[in-house]
């Protein structure tokens, strides 16, 4: 059993900044990737940011030099900083961990609630 648990969704200004926060529980053995990814209404749930287990976060190219995710072990909590918000940044924003619960076991994908990002113009 893996649990994601986001906060840290609003509604901000065009220009402004939020983070995203998203604590992992659960006995994991390893975790493959985390990322974060977003789907606005009738469109499909888009990549965001994916931080491979011991590499560099990846971005959609929309969003490449105004988010930036990170992950702090210790907490097991993995973090999305968005900077300089544009109206079409606005969709529910869903935490992703790819990771398997025993030696030897899938890796399965495991999904936080969504928290929703509103940025008015």
């Amino acid at each position: 059993q893996v649990q994601l648990v986001e906060s840290g969704g609003g509604l901000v200004q065009a220009g402004g900044s939020l983070r995203l926060s998203c604590a992992a529980s659960g006995s994991i053995y390893n975790i493959n990737s985390q990322g974060w990814y977003r789907q606005a209404p009738g469109k499909q749930r888009e990549l965001v940011a994916v931080l491979p287990s011991g590499g560099s976060a990846n971005y959609a190219d929309s969003v490449k030099g105004r988010f930036t995710m990170s992950g702090d072990n210790a907490k097991n909590t993995i973090y999305l900083q968005m900077n300089s918000l544009k109206p079409e940044d606005t969709a529910v924003y869903y935490c992703n961990e790819r990771a398997r619960t025993r030696f030897g076991g899938p890796a399965v994908d495991y999904w936080g609630q969504g928290t929703q990002v509103t940025v008015s113009s």
